[in-house]
């Protein structure tokens, strides 16, 4: 069932916070719950009966009051299977670390017992860990990509990407000249890596006639066709246009 209001919450919020030794109050100054521990710096809590970008946006608003602020989030005793929290768990906390806001989750119990508060993430400052190879994929398909084959949040057909041109010159190719050695469509089309490509033959475009002779399937036949107007284009780049 899930919680309805975000009231559920407090309560129990306010009980695991006053086990650590704070002081709880409700909406101070905009904030649903500000807690207090001695001299230390105040602990804010946003509520929500689910997570949301609402939710998102009121924790980094609150970072100007303090260091310590947590997003406090309802979870279902049974979350259904298509649920945020059930498919984005992972990234709802690289989120939070990323803006440096804490995660508390109160979870629904399945009878009557206290919804029990599970602390997922402290709020601590973010500093992600390069990753390098990632970084040396996106600039290398950056540079070997041809043009601007793709519009931005397209999901009518699959990326162009530049494995996927190196492809489309060897099918083109083998669409014009029939069976080719992968020798000779290496040497026309300038796609070093044209025997492995069709070899493997990711798409399903190629055909092993004999021996390093390679034809188009009827995949590929049909290939040729859905993306004429990029075939068009790398023989324009390419000059053989």
């Amino acid at each position: 069932m899930g919680f309805e209001r975000e009231e559920q919450l407090y309560a129990p919020i306010k009980a695991y916070l006053e086990g650590q030794g704070y002081e709880v109050k409700a909406e101070i100054r905009g904030c649903d719950l500000v807690a207090r521990r001695g001299d230390e710096p105040p602990l804010i809590v946003e509520l929500k009966t689910g997570f949301t970008l609402p939710l998102v946006l009121q924790g980094i608003d609150r970072l100007a009051l303090s260091d310590h602020v947590y997003l406090a989030v309802g979870v279902a005793a049974r979350p259904a299977p298509g649920s945020i929290w059930r498919r984005e768990r992972r990234s709802i906390l690289k989120l939070c670390r990323r803006v440096g806001v804490g995660l508390l989750a109160v979870h629904e119990q399945m009878r009557s017992g206290a919804p029990l508060v599970e602390p997922m993430l402290d709020p601590v400052p973010y500093r992600p860990r390069p990753d390098r190879r990632r970084r040396e994929l996106l600039l290398r398909e950056f540079a070997h990509r041809v043009g601007d084959p793709n519009t931005g949040g397209t999901t009518r057909r699959p990326i162009v990407t530049a494995y996927r041109q190196s492809a489309l010159r060897c099918a083109a190719h083998l669409a014009a000249s029939g069976p080719t050695k992968a020798s000779a469509v290496a040497a026309v089309t300038e796609v070093r890596e044209a025997a492995t490509l069709m070899r493997r033959d990711v798409y399903g475009w190629f055909e092993r006639v004999e021996r390093g002779i390679y034809a188009l399937s009827p995949r590929g036949q049909q290939a040729c066709q859905t993306y004429a107007d990029e075939i068009e284009r790398l023989q324009v780049a390419d000059g053989s246009g």
